[in-house]
C-alpha cells in the first residue's frame, strides 16, 4: 500500500503541546488547516520536512520521517515536496529569476543550457518573464508569491506545501496561484496534492480545497 504523501499523527503543538493533531494529506486532494498564530500550526511544514522535530507523534513525509535521516538523505528526500514558507523566502540578494533557478543550479545535474531552458519555461508559466531580473525588494507582493512558488514547484513535486499563501494578494491572483499549486486535475481531483495552513481560508478558494480542518478550543475539527 502507498503511503500518503503527507500526515501528522498525533503531533502536539502550541505553548505545552495541548492541541494534538492527526490528519493525512492523499493523493489528489487540497488539504487546508486553519487556526491562529497562537495555535503553533506553522510547526507542521516545519516538522514534515524535517526542519524541527516533533516533542512526541510522528510527521510522515511519503512515509518517512524526515527528521530522522542523515543530513545528505534528508537533502535528497525533501525534493519529493515544494514548500513556501510564510512570507515567501525569497533570498534579497538574488533576482527573481536566480531565485527560482537556485535548486536547479544547486540540486540537480542539469547543464546551464538545460537551466536556462527550464527556467525560460517556468518564468513564463508563472507570468514572471517580464519581471525576472528584479530583485525581491522591488517586486510587488504577488509578483514574490509567484517566484516563491515557482522555485518550490522547479523539480514538478507530487506535493507542495504552502504556509498562509494567500495573504497580501487578491482574489484573481489566489485562485490562480493555487490552480497552479494543484499542477492541473485529473478525474481524481487535482494532480499534486496540497497542504496549505492559514490563520483563515478565503470563502472564494474554501471549495476549491477538498478537505478542511480548522485547529479551536484545544482540538482539530473537520470542516463541513
Amino acid at each position: 500500500m502507498t503511503a500518503p504523501p503527507l500526515a501528522f499523527e498525533d503531533v502536539p503543538l502550541g505553548l505545552g503541546g495541548a492541541t494534538r493533531v492527526s490528519l493525512t494529506v492523499p493523493e489528489h486532494r487540497a488539504v487546508a488547516v486553519v487556526g491562529e498564530v497562537a495555535s503553533g500550526l506553522d510547526r507542521l511544514a516545519e516538522f514534515a520536512l524535517g526542519l524541527a522535530q516533533p516533542s512526541a507523534g510522528r510527521a510522515l513525509l511519503f512515509g518517512e520521517e524526515v527528521g530522522r535521516m542523515t543530513r545528505r538523505a534528508a537533502l535528497a528526500f525533501r525534493r519529493r515536496a515544494g514548500y513556501v514558507p510564510e512570507g515567501n523566502g525569497l533570498l534579497q540578494n538574488l533576482s527573481l529569476a536566480e531565485n527560482v533557478a537556485l535548486p536547479l543550479r544547486f540540486a540537480s545535474d542539469m547543464s546551464p543550457r538545460e537551466i536556462h531552458g527550464r527556467l525560460r519555461v517556468i518564468l513564463g508559466a508563472f507570468r514572471l518573464a517580464e519581471v525576472a531580473q528584479l530583485r525581491p525588494a522591488d517586486a510587488d507582493d504577488e509578483q514574490r508569491r509567484r517566484a516563491a512558488l515557482a522555485r518550490a514547484l522547479v523539480f514538478d513535486p507530487a506535493l507542495v506545501i504552502l504556509d498562509q499563501p494567500f495573504d497580501g494578494i487578491g482574489p484573481g491572483a489566489a485562485s490562480e496561484l493555487l490552480s497552479l499549486a494543484r499542477g492541473g486535475e485529473t478525474p481524481d481531483g487535482p494532480r499534486r496534492a496540497v497542504f496549505v495552513t492559514s490563520q483563515a481560508l478565503p470563502d472564494y478558494l474554501r471549495l476549491r480545497f477538498e478537505l478542511r480542518h480548522r485547529v479551536a478550543r484545544g482540538a482539530l475539527h473537520q470542516d463541513a
